[in-house]
């Protein structure tokens, strides 16, 4: 390869005066003037030169002029004189090859090592009691989905599509996405909260296709507490909306809301991250150039009335979409007087009148055509396609069944030197199998490398045992590698349960040497710029689960598996008695059987409170997702963090604000 630098200098002037540029034709005609015989008079040089050159091609005079001669000798004797201006500085420099603008999923990965993910048959027991657990746990998960997709229930959905002629919020993000799966977010939050049941919190949060451009929504379920808004609905639209500020990924609200509800104001209104919040990041998205719009097909009371009129663009549905700080019933018993839903807020009235609505729709068919036509004009262009054809794994998903940990002690060792089951679990995800391995060797508790999901390059750090010293050191040394490349991270959290305090001054000083690396790595973590994936695949478990990157240190995305375990401390590791003392046998005898009922009801609450179903359900996570569709969600991740990289658009220092 050339290097750039000789060629740079062809672009310089030569010292001394140089006449401007003038075209060929022209020069020729003043060198030749009067002196163009007659044979030639009206040929151009072009005629002049293929009648004199016929059947040769540039290249073959080229070539017979400098024959023996390479481009890099003819440099040297042109500007031999310019030594020290240019060519002389680099001609001391090795030959560099141009970086490449190709995406990087493109780069061959089939050269990285292939990972053996056979299940050695000592450990058969083992992988068939994971087995039997995983099925437990997924078929009270697909019983729990099947409950949330019912919304409010049958008579309720009953009720607001044959009474109310609404469509149900399901069959609104058919019309609305493109024909293909969309990921939903956290599908299980609200359920067995302390204030009841709320199915999918009362609204649907996800991220889909539109016109080929990921986006963000939002969608009220009206059949799910007559759509008013609960503690839990507050948190997971914030969570919407803090992906869609991490991604830049444009927001669709689909409102048809109830307000508050008011029993539980205490825990929606006063506070930094209640229900204010959700109109602060609609100013501050509008304000980053991250574009939000929204349909009214519903009923928008009070605090649920600012989302779509803070929203760039708005739809609003005839006889259907309503928008009011307080409705009819409100206005009866303030004033006596009667007034109707539309004449009160209705379609006609923001959209001819107070201008709270961008555009009127007759039908919720024509509404969400209505979008996508406003999602065309953003200006927002969808990830360009790649010829991807990525290698599937050699082995099967099915298989992570049996991988997935009922606990820490049936996590798989797959090689004597205490190896656990990361590998094998890789050897399910990466494509072909293929994983390129980052010290192997040092720190086995923790595996780092790299490998290709569905053809994107991430960098992959996966608990391989207890997080020890050297350990926690090689993570934060690859993490930041990762950082520096700007290559995407995905964690697999399986964090063991916490050791037992130091007993001597050797474990003494062995704990403080772990705390130190530890929080070297979780330094790293936290620092590190680049997106980031955490799946729980087993435990999450106490200072560990930080450095894994758990909830607290921002992932991008966050989900469980069924299996997974969410505490401080594992149940089966929590202290049998209190701390003795100095008592006597018969003291601690009685200490132990007073103990014995509070230490029941603590181990159950805690077995309860670890479960996924417990922490999906209260938003500690991004949702359940099954281990054989692991490597689909994400590949769908992966692509939904690249869409910034392609976005033009800019920031302003002012939202859009109606006038």
């Amino acid at each position: 390869m050339w290097s750039p630098a000789p060629l740079c200098a062809l672009g310089r002037r030569r010292p001394g005066p140089c006449p401007p540029l003038q075209p060929l034709t022209r020069l020729l005609q003043r060198e030749y003037r009067g002196q163009t015989p007659r044979e030639y008079q009206g040929q151009t040089p072009t005629h002049l030169l293929q009648r004199e050159y016929r059947g040769q091609t540039p290249t073959r005079l080229l070539q017979r002029e400098y024959r023996g001669q390479t481009p890099t000798h003819l440099l040297q004797r042109e500007y031999r004189g310019l030594l020290g201006q240019g060519w002389g500085r680099t001609l001391h420099l090795p030959p560099r090859r141009f970086v490449s603008n190709k995406p990087k999923s493109k780069r061959n990965p089939k050269t990285f090592p292939v990972l053996d993910g056979r299940v050695p048959a000592v450990y058969q027991h083992a992988f068939e009691e994971n087995l039997r657990n995983s099925k437990a746990v997924i078929k009270r998960y697909s019983e729990l989905l099947e409950r949330v997709k019912k919304g409010g229930g049958e008579n309720a959905i009953l009720r607001h599509t044959q009474r109310n002629k609404k469509l149900f919020v399901r069959e609104r993000l058919r019309l609305l996405l493109d024909h293909e799966d969309f990921l939903e977010l956290s599908p299980l939050a609200g359920l067995d909260m302390p204030y009841g049941d709320v199915p999918a919190a009362g609204c649907l949060t996800g991220i889909g296709r539109i016109c080929g451009v990921w986006c963000v929504f939002i969608a009220s379920d009206a059949t799910v507490k007559g759509g008013t808004i609960y503690p839990i609905g507050v948190k997971k639209q914030l969570r919407a909306q803090e992906i869609a500020m991490e991604n830049r990924l444009l927001s669709v609200h689909i409102v048809d809301s109830g307000g508050a509800f008011l029993p539980l104001q205490s825990e929606l209104f006063p506070d930094k991250l209640h229900g204010g919040r959700i109109f602060y990041n609609e100013a501050i998205m509008s304000a980053m150039g991250i574009p939000q719009v929204a349909v009214v097909c519903g009923s928008c009371v009070a605090g649920g009335a600012y989302v779509p009129t803070m929203a760039e663009e708005s739809v609003i549905i005839d006889q259907i979409g309503t928008l009011f700080l307080a409705g009819p019933p409100l206005v009866k018993a303030a004033t006596g007087e009667d007034v109707s839903p539309e004449d009160l807020g209705g379609a006609r009235l923001h959209s001819q009148v107070s201008g709270c609505s961008d555009h009127f729709a007759v039908s919720e068919e024509e509404a969400y055509e209505c979008i996508r036509n406003v999602v065309s004009t953003l200006n927002f262009e969808p990830v360009p396609g790649e010829d991807r054809e990525p290698d599937s794994p050699l082995y099967s998903p099915e298989e992570l069944l049996g991988l997935a940990p009922l606990d820490y002690s049936c996590t798989l060792p797959v090689k004597l030197s205490s190896l656990y089951n990361s590998l094998q679990i890789l050897s399910r995800l990466v494509d072909g199998s293929r994983f390129q391995e980052f010290k192997a060797p040092y720190g086995t508790t923790l595996v780092t490398g790299f490998g290709h999901v569905e053809g994107h390059l991430v960098g992959i750090v996966a608990n391989n045992g207890e997080l020890a010293h050297d350990a926690a050191l090689k993570g934060s040394h690859f993490v930041q590698l990762c950082g520096q490349r700007g290559i995407p991270i995905l964690f697999l959290q399986n964090t063991a349960p916490q050791p037992a305090g130091p007993a001597s001054i050797s474990q003494a000083e062995a704990h403080s040497n772990r705390l130190k690396a530890q929080a070297s790595m979780m330094a790293a973590v936290a620092c590190a710029t680049v997106p980031k994936i955490t799946i729980v695949i087993g435990g999450c478990f106490g200072s560990d689960s930080y450095v894994m990157c758990g909830r607290s240190f921002s992932p991008n995305f966050l989900f469980l598996w069924p299996n997974a375990r969410v505490a401080l401390v594992d149940s089966q590791h929590f202290p049998t008695v209190p701390p003795a003392g100095d008592w006597t046998g018969e003291e601690l005898e009685l200490k132990q059987l007073k103990a014995k009922p509070v230490q029941f009801s603590a181990l159950s609450r805690l077995e309860e409170e670890s479960s996924a179903f417990y922490s999906s359900s209260r938003l500690w996570d991004d949702g359940i997702i099954l281990p054989q569709d692991t490597r689909k969600v994400i590949a769908q991740c992966l692509e939904i963090m690249e869409q910034k990289k392609f976005q033009t658009v800019l920031s302003h220092p002012h939202p859009i604000i109606r006038m």
